[in-house]
């Protein structure tokens, strides 16, 4: 009797055993705590024209919490050359916003650059300004100071609009600056136009400021998230984890209007009326649509056509090799 209860009892274990591995669901590389190929992640840090994602990124360690027992760094560097040059020299390894130009000029000076996704599309949100409003065709433009930041789609918007009245940069003396510094300079008189974007934009509106000409219809004001593929194919797993918090980004931001307004609001001193009138020019969409790309490529072949950069750039060439 003792040696069938013992067997019974072996039989029941097995088969408890094998439901139990039936059933039991699979644990993701998450929950098993597996350690990411890197100890520390440098990210750049844009919070203006209105980055809110990257804004709701770093308020609530979105990136850190995805990224578990990586040191997240933040670069904040607002030039899209600086940015290229600092992904090349490794010292970052993710610029988190640049903009589509500033992509494609690095490429097309031989970078290792790769778009993963898009970040935002706003063209209405920036904007050319004066305190002249004489200045109302790209021809009244002509040896006048303008100024605002090089390598951007602001820098794009310029040359565009100057070719609408035959014109070229050259035609123009243009003066590479922050967007606050443009600003400044010409409350201070020391420029005839600033190139704005964002809050700076708005608030030129608010001031009376005579807004020259803004992007729409001339640019499509694309701003990337980009790595490389050298460190795209040897950390794939932080990418993966990267990309994940970015969706984990969005869907905060849609669930919860209210808090993320309140936030950014917070970290970019705004008043309700600035933000609402602000993020409703932005697309913050991640997904890259056909139009996305059909726009970079409008924006290679301009930059091409313009002397600014020296060779050809396919964009469908621009995006990451999986």
């Amino acid at each position: 009797m003792k040696t069938k209860i013992l067997k019974m009892v072996a039989v029941t274990s097995l088969v408890a055993g094998m439901l139990a591995g039936c059933t039991q669901p699979k644990t993701s590389t998450a929950e098993t705590n597996d350690k990411l190929s890197v100890d520390k992640l440098v990210v750049t840090y844009v919070t203006s024209p209105l980055n809110v994602p990257s804004v709701i990124e770093k308020e609530n360690h979105v990136f850190a919490d995805n990224l578990k027992d990586v040191d997240i760094e933040y670069a904040e560097i607002t030039s899209g050359a600086d940015q290229s040059q600092a992904l090349a020299s490794g010292d970052v390894q993710i610029l988190h916003a640049i903009g589509g130009s500033s992509v494609i000029a690095a490429v097309a000076g031989g970078a290792d650059i790769k778009i993963l996704n898009m970040y935002s599309r706003a063209p209405e949100a920036f904007a050319l300004y004066s305190s002249n409003d004489s200045l109302n065709s790209p021809e009244s433009l002509k040896g006048k100071t303008i100024a605002g930041p090089a390598g951007t789609n602001l820098h794009e918007l310029l040359v565009a609009y100057l070719k609408k009245g035959n014109l070229t940069i050259d035609d123009v003396n243009f003066v590479s600056m922050s967007i606050p510094d443009a600003r400044a300079a010409l409350e201070a008189g020391s420029i005839d136009v600033a190139m704005l974007g964002g809050p700076a934009a708005y608030n030129a509106d608010k001031s009376g400021l005579h807004k020259v000409r803004d992007g729409k219809g001339l640019i499509e004001a694309i701003i990337c998230v980009v790595t490389t593929q050298k460190f795209y194919d040897e950390h794939k797993d932080v990418i993966d984890a990267f990309m994940n918090a970015q969706k984990q980004l969005r869907t905060f931001m849609q669930d919860n209007p209210e808090e993320t307004k309140e936030i950014v609001e917070k970290v970019l001193e705004l008043d309700d009326e600035a933000y609402e009138a602000m993020y409703g020019q932005y697309d913050f969409s991640l997904e890259v649509s056909q139009s996305d790309i059909n726009g970079l490529q409008k924006t290679a072949d301009f930059m091409y056509e313009n002397g600014m950069i020296q060779t050809q750039v396919d964009a469908s060439s621009l995006f990451i090799k999986q």
